[in-house]
């Protein structure tokens, strides 16, 4: 319940120190956005396991500090986890995530962005499954990970004059998700995005 109040403390400081609009850049919006994800897991830094597809969807705010940078906050769910495949069969971790992530967008032109910024995650569930080609059964082992992830978002898109967007981000997890073999979450998202 801690990591609740402390995820939604730091969502609303982000969003109150965004700076109040000038006149002369463009304007603020809210907007909805979402789309499709590839999740992975990097275990003590040696390479990555297989990819659990999936899906984001969430709500961002989005403020400019001049003509050409702006800084847009989000509050995402987010399906991630890892998939390990060998001959036997496929296992398969799922940990669905609420993430907030904070982005600064410098824009190269008009239409073109780029982005960076941290990101904080919350674990709200997770289950892991076997599939032995017979069938998918839920696995007797406990894998409980963390509730608490954090870590750095890179990226960039496009975003049209009507406010569509389309982008690419990558998140790189600096937080272990279980306390051995310091695993780190890996996610690839390929988003579209509607201003309201």
């Amino acid at each position: 319940m801690k990591t609740i109040y402390i995820t939604a403390l730091i969502f609303l400081s982000a969003f109150l120190s965004i700076p109040a609009q000038d006149s002369n850049t463009n304007t603020s919006h809210f907007g909805l956005k979402g789309g499709y994800s590839l999740a992975a897991v990097s275990f003590n830094g040696d390479g990555e396991t297989g990819q659990r597809h999936g899906f984001h969807l969430g709500f961002y705010g989005e403020s400019f500090l001049s003509n050409h940078f702006s800084m847009q906050v989000e509050l995402l769910y987010a399906q991630q986890g890892y998939k390990i495949e060998d001959g036997g069969g496929a296992f398969t971790q799922k940990i669905d995530y609420i993430n907030v992530p904070l982005m600064l967008k410098p824009y190269l032109s008009n239409n073109l962005y780029l982005e960076v910024g941290p990101q904080v995650g919350l674990a709200i569930s997770h289950k892991e499954t076997f599939d032995d080609n017979f069938g998918v059964f839920d696995t007797s082992q406990e894998f409980d990970p963390q509730n608490f992830d954090w870590g750095i978002n890179f990226g960039g898109g496009i975003k049209t004059d009507s406010g569509v967007s389309l982008g690419v981000r990558y998140h790189l997890g600096l937080g272990n998700i279980y306390d051995d073999g310091s695993p780190k979450n890996r996610v690839w998202q390929f988003s579209i995005g509607f201003d309201f």
